[in-house]
């Protein structure tokens, strides 16, 4: 059973201005940020086992966000451990796609800089602020303030689906970018653990609906072996031809 929430609240069911004050978006994202600079604050265990666990079990996971939310009285991470073990990861496997794609240093380089900016920030903010509207503005069975989607773990679903998908595309799939038969699909962004995401969120209904565009993906995968695509080349052409 998950703990209780600890937060003091009065006796009509609200917070204290200076509780309240402190449970506003500003406050928890300035803590957020202020915590990036305490590396001896953060909890790099914790982060590495939910990593481990994005692969092999993404529902225990999620289960941890609703512990948050019962102890912390948000869903969206605290610790900035997550983000900056996978900025590592972002750094080092896109440097190893440089070696394979045998990339200049300044195309490397400029590589890392799309990456990091455009695919994991700049798309993440476009998707994570899409669902973010599309569940709280459709999907919560009793729309008030005191139930809605945080932005933050929108954001957060984001960044677990991405990691995977990094492995996979960044680490992976450099040993097979020299095969030059076969059709290496790898368009995979986590819908199962993307949907375990929503789900957890007890105050949403018809979730089911939000893994119709994943039918795309099996599409694509009966189209490449039908047609014989191979996406590891088209991603390496697209990687090279995108700095050059």
């Amino acid at each position: 059973m998950l703990p209780t929430s600890s937060v003091p609240i009065h006796r009509n069911g609200s917070l204290s201005a200076r509780d309240a004050a402190r449970h506003t978006a500003g406050a928890k994202r300035y803590k957020y940020l202020r915590r990036l600079l305490h590396f001896r604050q953060m909890d790099f265990e914790f982060a590495i086992w939910q990593m481990l666990y994005l692969f092999t079990s993404p529902q225990k996971v999620y289960r941890n966000f609703q512990y948050r939310k019962q102890t912390k009285d948000q869903w969206a991470r605290d610790d900035p451990a997550f983000l900056v073990l996978l900025s590592v990861w972002l750094c080092v496997s896109t440097v190893g796609f440089g070696l394979v794609l045998e990339m200049g240093f300044v195309e490397t380089l400029k590589l890392l800089l799309w990456v990091v900016f455009i695919d994991c920030v700049g798309v993440g903010l476009l998707i994570s602020t899409l669902m973010w509207f599309v569940t709280n503005k459709y999907l919560l069975k009793h729309p008030s303030r005191d139930y809605d989607v945080e932005w933050g773990y929108a954001f957060d679903v984001h960044l677990n689906a991405f990691y995977p998908l990094l492995v996979i595309l960044h680490f992976l799939q450099l040993f097979f970018i020299n095969l030059q038969t076969g059709s290496w699909v790898i368009l995979w962004e986590t819908p199962c653990g993307s949907f375990d995401a929503i789900s957890a969120l007890p105050f949403l209904k018809n979730t089911a609906v939000l893994l119709y565009p994943f039918a795309l993906l099996g599409l694509l995968y009966v189209l490449s072996i039908s047609l014989g695509w191979n996406f590891t080349k088209g991603l390496c052409w697209f990687y090279k031809h995108r700095v050059q």
